[in-house]
């Protein structure tokens, strides 16, 4: 993923109170969860084992026929949206978008997003031999895809009644390589979430808000407060830390500040004018503001956390029940 940061300024049963610091002031009200830590988990290994899913590529392919399929076994409505963008080298890429939509009858929606492809290239690697291998991307990649596929059966067991699109995007680590020396582009980062949001911004009215998902599996990971999902989705960025907090998850969905990311949540914002936020491993610890195997080949699943998954996922599904 883009993850270029501009430095500018098990079955769990929980009862929650819905609050909200949006208008309107929702009712407080109580509202059973669950969430299958270990189906979500199974939901991450099955992406990684086909492989590097590099847009172009067999492993990319099988991907979307997974994904297509299980949506269709969920969700009412399942579509694939295709198109091309310019890639970093100037180049039209093909684009293959997957949408599941509940409820495709109701006007009023609520936006569930990742993305699915993964890193062409291990640019991060100290190794310069290793840095033309592309990733397995457990964590940047599959871990948000594996969380919405289980949010996903869920909402199909309970029968939701909501209006709810879930969006698997392509070609969002697309963005140009750090040994690539050539003519640098803008935009390169996000392909799918572009086409998404050029495709859709007729229909944006439509949406109360949208959450996307990106390295939420990690064992040590932590959620920030990014600061493009405070810019233009600050009260629904906070009524998702409010419910983490009250699931009892506010170790992992910190009130520190991150800088900008230019994820997939920047375009439906810039683009679209949907409001939406990001839920995103921000390490400050690293240089690049990322997890020590972030584009690197180390990102398998051994940093895939049932624990994390399992807190992401449940908040994830706490707001979106509250909606009723």
């Amino acid at each position: 993923m883009v993850k270029k940061i501009f430095y500018v300024i098990t079955i769990v049963l929980t009862v929650v109170a819905c609050t909200s610091n949006s208008k309107p002031q929702k009712t407080q009200q109580a509202v059973s969860v669950e969430f299958n830590a270990d189906s979500a988990y199974k939901f991450v290994k099955e992406q990684v084992d086909f492989g590097p899913r590099v847009p172009g590529t067999d492993e990319h392919y099988s991907c979307v026929k997974y994904l297509q399929e299980k949506l269709n076994a969920y969700c009412q409505e399942v579509a694939l949206e295709q198109g091309t963008k310019t890639n970093y080298e100037g180049k039209q890429l093909p684009i293959c978008n997957i949408i599941g939509r509940f409820n495709p009858e109701k006007k009023s929606r609520i936006l569930l997003c990742a993305h699915y492809d993964t890193r062409p290239w291990a640019d991060q690697e100290e190794d310069y031999d290793k840095r033309m291998t592309p990733i397995d991307g457990a964590n940047d990649g599959a871990s948000g895809v594996g969380v919405l596929l289980e949010v996903a059966r869920q909402l199909a067991i309970n029968q939701t009644k909501i209006g709810i699109d879930i969006v698997f995007f392509d070609a969002e680590d697309m963005g140009t390589p750090d040994f690539y020396t050539g003519m640098q582009r803008e935009d390169t980062w996000c392909l799918g979430s572009q086409l998404w949001a050029e495709q859709h911004k007729k229909d944006a009215k439509n949406y109360q808000y949208g959450i996307l998902l990106d390295m939420v599996g990690a064992p040590d990971a932590v959620f920030l407060k990014e600061y493009f999902s405070e810019e233009y989705a600050q009260p629904y960025l906070e009524r998702v830390w409010q419910t983490a907090r009250s699931l009892g998850h506010g170790r992992l969905f910190s009130d520190r500040h991150a800088y900008p990311i230019t994820d997939d949540h920047f375009y439906i914002n810039t683009i679209a004018g949907i409001p939406t936020i990001d839920i995103i491993h921000y390490d400050t610890q690293t240089e690049q503001g990322f997890a020590p195997y972030w584009h690197t080949e180390a990102d398998d699943m051994r940093n895939i956390s049932k624990h994390t998954l399992d807190a992401v996922g449940k908040t994830v599904l706490t707001v979106v029940n509250c909606e009723l």
